[in-house]
């Protein structure tokens, strides 16, 4: 078996799958991975793969030209997935990935290959790509921009899987004439727009975070006053702290300004 070791991403694992199709050695023979394994087998040949955005764009527009948009962003949320150790025991990303991409292109309708939930690869891709398209569609709603001394809006999110990529898209398209930062601290990345321009994700392992708390006046004072406005409407005999986490799960309610209080219970500036 040849098993290819892959950078966990999207441009890591299509260059995967392209150096992989291009080996000839066999679709059978052949195995994507995205961690490096415990224990190397003595019969297996690995092979690293250097991430190259060239070949993955070429992945990219043929699994747009033969796929669709919808599948093909369907496989884009599948490699920007988070995988535990758990999940790696059946089935890698990266190997269901491209097992699905193969059956894809051996179908008349390449665009149809996640109905296919009986091949185990097609079921754990889509599996993949429902975890990144539902904390993406969480945090178009529970995302909150703040404005910046500098006028830059800033947010910042803790997600479990790379939905940077998707947000960017998103708020790119509805805020145009804004400069925006989306700050992804799990990662140390963040999307970046200008204003009449496009979006780009960029690392921040440098980044200055006290620049991050540096609010304007106005932006303290609006939430000053939403604060306040979120405690008087709170009714003490109709409080469901249950209810609450269920509709607005604990890990988004960090990176919410009504719920980032001091110990004395007063919001923090």
């Amino acid at each position: 078996m040849y098993i290819f070791l892959c950078e966990d991403s999207i441009d890591g694992i299509f260059t995967g799958v392209y150096d992989a199709w291009a080996s000839r050695y066999g679709h059978a023979n052949i195995a994507l991975t995205t961690h490096t394994p415990d224990n190397y087998s003595l019969f297996d040949e690995y092979i690293t793969v250097s991430c190259d955005p060239v070949k993955s764009a070429k992945v990219a527009r043929t699994m747009y030209e033969r796929m669709g948009g919808e599948a093909y962003q369907e496989l884009c949320q599948a490699a920007s997935a988070r995988e535990d150790s758990t999940s790696r025991k059946h089935m890698d990303k990266a190997d269901a990935i491209y097992k699905t991409i193969v059956l894809a292109l051996s179908l008349p309708d390449a665009g149809k290959v996640l109905n296919y939930l009986g091949e185990p690869y097609v079921r754990r891709t889509f599996q993949l790509s429902r975890s990144t398209f539902n904390e993406a569609h969480h945090l178009l709603g529970f995302l909150r921009f703040q404005e910046l001394e500098n006028g830059i809006l800033f947010a910042q999110i803790h997600p479990k899987n790379d939905v940077l990529p998707f947000l960017g898209e998103h708020f790119s398209d509805r805020l145009p004439e804004e400069n925006f930062m989306i700050y992804d601290a799990t990662r140390s990345l963040a999307v970046l727009h200008t204003k009449g321009n496009g979006f780009f994700i960029t690392d921040t392992t440098d980044l200055n975070p006290e620049m991050l708390s540096r609010f304007s006046p106005g932006e303290l004072e609006y939430r000053r006053l939403w604060c306040a406005f979120f405690d008087s409407i709170a009714i003490e005999a109709r409080k469901n702290p249950k209810l609450q986490n269920q509709n607005l799960p604990k890990r988004f309610q960090r990176d919410i300004v009504e719920f980032q209080r001091d110990n004395s219970g007063g919001a923090l500036f």
